[in-house]
């Protein structure tokens, strides 16, 4: 069982930036693909980023040069650095982590507010 666990979320101001990170509890270097989802308010869950375990990115377009999504294997963390944010990124974000045997796991969430 892999435990995911996510921090850095919180209220910024448009324009401003903030650095998610995500914990797990086994080393990310057997976990294939993890990545980032978010879910506004009446909305359902979208994928924002993913990054494969030899480095391949996918952003979404609406974050596409605003945002970063990096993993360290050696400390078992991915993180996801939000620069330019605006209120429409306003939403919870998950971490989510698929294995080599493509079993799903998620985090538990954390809450960014961007204030316009």
């Amino acid at each position: 069982q892999v435990q995911l666990v996510e921090s850095g979320g919180g209220l910024v101001q448009a324009g401003g930036s903030l650095r998610l990170s995500c914990a797990a509890s086994i080393s990310i270097a057997r976990i294939n693909t993890m990545g980032w989802y978010r879910q506004a308010p009446g909305k359902q869950r979208e994928l924002v980023a993913t990054i494969t375990k030899r480095g391949g990115t996918y952003y979404v377009e609406s974050v596409k040069g605003r945002f970063t999504i990096s993993r360290d294997n050696a400390r078992n963390t991915m993180s996801l650095q939000m620069n330019s944010l605006k209120a429409e990124d306003t939403a919870v974000y998950y971490c989510n982590a698929i294995s080599d045997l493509s079993t799903v796991y998620w985090g538990q969430g954390t809450q960014v507010t961007v204030s316009s």
